[in-house]
């Protein structure tokens, strides 16, 4: 790579394009839930489980996948960036600025116009630019670095989780009194609001829900409206304080292990065989745990928002972990490789893809689905779009040198488009 050139097609890193793939299409077990159902169902599993398969659904995906897909993203994104800067002395600083602000506009667009709720490449693209100021930090001291993130957000989940515990039970004291016609404290009284708003957002009353279900089915206009309000809420709180951090934690740890060679499968076999053990069974352990918790206590508002649970960082980080170690062991040994690696060299079309295929299956620019089938259901959804971009990416990548947003993203960032058609010679 040079100071002005994007890395060649042959000096692409397989490994990254697989994972990368495999990531693309394992975060849209997660954000079907979110395409499909009303926006607080991702984080009330019980809004969504209505029979048996349902359960089954929920337990497997939420087992094996959730935030460790994203986690794993994550890590490739941080990898991607270390990738893209290069050395040290090969000053690509600037087009990494204008690569990450074009990031920045494709997650606007995803967000806005294609109307997805749980966007992800603006948080990904404020990442970047303060990632920029860690690319010539060592690989050791990145992953201490990212340990102690990890460690500090998983003291942030358990300050939230018994905060909003203390507040439940504070705001049921407070009603139980005032059912005996007594009189409450200030405090009590406040405790009682502060609930009653977390809990209207997180287990909407049903003239709420009948309302989201049908701005959001009604047409794109109106839909248009409700994600616009939506999404630019969540610019403005949960991107700072929770999304990004969220992110930068997992990012850094890719970094790191691009730096040590885990991530381009250069290590020895033991090393991955030890990921994929470690990893995948404390990941699954504690993941079992949380499952557990929010079955046992009736799927309450508190206890099944795992995304809070103090155990949530190490459990989705020690699974992506895992996946790292038993991809690149499959990658080794089974030769899963080519259409992954098409799915992943085309993330970003994929990404979108996703955005724009959702939007008309569940709001009302077409077909306006949302919350019409069980959750179990949405997994025909995506078993259908894997197969369609399985298949597609790599027909598409044997004709055409990028994908079509790639292509775009990079005559953007170096200021001229590279040819897209293969030249193919007789």
């Amino acid at each position: 790579m040079t100071k002005t050139a994007p890395i060649s097609e042959s000096h692409r890193i397989e490994s990254l394009d697989v994972l990368r793939g495999f990531a693309l299409l394992g975060i849209l077990l997660l954000n079907i839930i979110g395409f499909g159902f009303i926006s607080s169902a991702y984080v009330a599993p019980g809004l969504t489980i209505q029979s048996p398969a349902d359960m089954v659904a929920w337990i497997l995906v939420d087992l094996t996948a959730e935030g460790a897909m994203r986690g794993l993203f994550s890590i490739l994104f941080g990898a991607g960036v270390v990738l893209f800067l290069g050395s040290d002395n090969n000053s690509r600083g600037g087009l990494h600025m204008k690569r990450t602000f074009w990031l920045l506009m494709f997650g606007l667009l995803n967000g806005y116009l294609l109307l997805w709720t749980g966007d992800i490449l603006v948080t990904y693209a404020v990442c970047g630019f303060i990632l920029f100021f860690a690319r010539n930090v060592s690989g050791k001291r990145l992953l201490i670095t990212s340990c102690i993130f990890i460690a500090l957000l998983s003291l942030y989940n358990a300050g939230m989780h018994f905060g909003l515990l203390y507040l439940q039970d504070s705001a049921a004291q407070a009603t139980e009194l005032q059912a005996q016609g007594k009189s409450i404290s200030a405090e009590l009284s406040a405790a009682q609001a502060d609930w009653q708003e977390f809990a209207s957002e997180y287990r909407p009353s049903q003239t709420a829900v009948a309302n989201e279900i049908a701005t959001r089915g009604g047409s794109y206009l109106s839909a248009f409206s409700w994600t616009m309000d939506h999404n630019t809420e969540i610019l403005v709180t949960s991107l700072w304080f929770i999304l990004v951090p969220d992110a930068l934690a997992l990012m850094l740890l890719g970094m790191a292990l691009f730096k040590l060679g885990v991530l381009q499968g250069q290590l020895r076999v033991s090393v991955y065989r030890h990921m994929a053990v470690f990893g995948i069974c404390g990941g699954l352990l504690i993941n079992a745990y949380e499952l557990w918790v929010a079955h046992a206590s009736n799927f309450d508002t508190v206890a099944s928002f795992n995304q809070i649970a103090p155990t949530y960082h190490l459990g989705r980080t020690a699974l992506a972990v895992g996946w790292i170690g038993i991809v690149i062991l499959m990658l080794r040994n089974l030769k899963i490789g080519p259409r992954l690696a098409a799915v992943g060299r085309m993330a970003l079309t994929n990404y979108l893809m996703h955005s724009f295929i959702c939007l008309f299956i569940f709001t009302g620019a077409g077909f306006g689905l949302i919350n019409q089938l069980a959750r179990w259901q949405l997994y025909g959804i995506v078993l259908a779009i894997w197969i369609v971009q399985l298949y597609l990416s790599p027909w598409w990548l044997a004709r055409y040198s990028y994908g079509p947003i790639e292509w775009l993203w990079r005559g953007l960032t170096y200021g001229a488009f590279p040819p897209l058609r293969r030249i193919t010679t007789r």
